[in-house]
């Protein structure tokens, strides 16, 4: 078999890819960057380069980045850096599926009674306020301050109700 001969462009492409994705690690906030589990000497050297002021120094750490990326498997690293971001396909669905249950939530009075028999923890009393409070502050031009929290509560259900795997 012949080995597949790789071009110097591609290579460059490559490198310059895992260059990017060094850039969006380091500016992660320290937890984020935690929760990544990364090598350790690339763990180090992107703390490394949140320090450096400095341009041409930050550009060295940045290839040095690039470098030790090559030694790692960068699939990982970029399915995970995509759920923090919320850049995944699933996190984009989850986000439009609620806000469809949402607006279905406050247009219909029935869709409530769906809701309840499919999630039978959820604290129903204050998805009713929120409903009512929300549809308030819409028909009186208020900012949505209900309608945004109403988000958050059938986030954290859905997240609740849902067994990661």
């Amino acid at each position: 078999m012949q080995d597949e001969i790789v071009s110097k462009t591609k290579r460059k492409r490559e490198m310059h890819e895992l260059q990017a994705l060094g850039v969006a690690l380091v500016a992660l906030p320290q937890s984020q960057l935690d929760d990544l589990a990364l090598d350790d000497n690339l763990h180090k050297a992107v703390l490394e380069a949140k320090g450096i002021s400095a341009h041409e120094g930050r550009r060295r750490q940045m290839q040095y980045i690039g470098k030790l990326m090559r030694n790692v498997d960068p699939a990982p690293i970029r399915a995970r850096l995509d759920a923090i971001t919320g850049g995944s396909a699933q996190a984009n669905a989850r986000h439009k599926r609620l806000e469809a249950l949402r607006e279905r939530l406050l247009a219909d009075e029935g869709a409530l009674t769906e809701f309840a028999a499919a999630h039978p923890s959820a604290d129903l009393q204050a998805l009713r306020a929120l409903i009512r409070n929300s549809r308030k502050e819409q028909k009186d031009g208020k900012p949505p301050r209900a309608y945004r929290e109403l988000f958050r509560l059938l986030k954290s259900i859905d997240t609740a109700t849902t067994v990661p795997g």
